[in-house]
């Protein structure tokens, strides 16, 4: 089974690619999705996060706008965050790929923006980073998540910048010409695997 790590920076496009695969039936592991289940209530995660970060929890489950407020700008409380959620999304990660093998699927996405960042690069086989040009990757997460301008650029720049990125990559989707475009890559790769 090959492991492929999907991985791009906040507003590149890596949902649409993710899509792309869940459609081809190749699983996919989405660790944003993981994050949050894990700051849902009764989420593992939450008791930790509350105690670190005082006023973040709100009904039994993180409040994610709060604990963005505790993070952004603050390097040192945002290593904190990281060394309490990595492992747990790693541990969810390996049970993932577990699965997958037993039921023999011919590859596992895992879908991981700070793959490159966390060293999950050395865990795949293949890299898949998905780029857009800077002015659509700001444009994209404005419109989403309804951020500020100033507050955008804060996450971006905290990412690993894009090229760097590229040079881990055994495949680079581009997203900021079409869909269809973006896609072509990716069925193509979806072929190799199924071959």
């Amino acid at each position: 089974m090959r492991v492929i790590g999907l991985t791009g920076g906040i507003g590149m496009g890596k949902s649409t690619a993710a899509l792309a695969f869940r459609r081809a039936r190749i699983p996919v592991f989405d660790a944003d999705a993981t994050v949050h289940r894990l700051q849902a209530r009764g989420g593992r995660a939450v008791p930790a996060i509350g105690a670190m970060f005082p006023g973040s929890v709100v009904g039994g489950a993180v409040d994610r706008a709060r604990l963005r407020e505790a993070v952004l700008g603050r390097p040192d409380a945002l290593r904190r965050l990281e060394a309490l959620l990595h492992p747990m999304v790693e541990d969810e990660e390996r049970a993932f790929v577990a699965r997958a093998r037993r039921r023999r699927a011919p590859a596992a996405v895992l879908d991981i923006p700070l793959l490159i960042e966390t060293g999950g690069h050395r865990r795949v086989d293949t890299v898949v980073v998905v780029s857009a040009p800077r002015a659509v990757q700001v444009h994209r997460v404005r419109l989403r998540r309804r951020m500020s301008a100033a507050d955008v650029e804060a996450v971006i720049a905290r990412q690993m910048p894009d090229r760097e990125k590229q040079r881990y990559a055994n495949l680079v989707v581009r997203t900021g010409l079409s869909r269809h475009h973006a896609l072509r890559s990716i069925r193509r790769l979806i072929r190799e695997i199924r071959a």
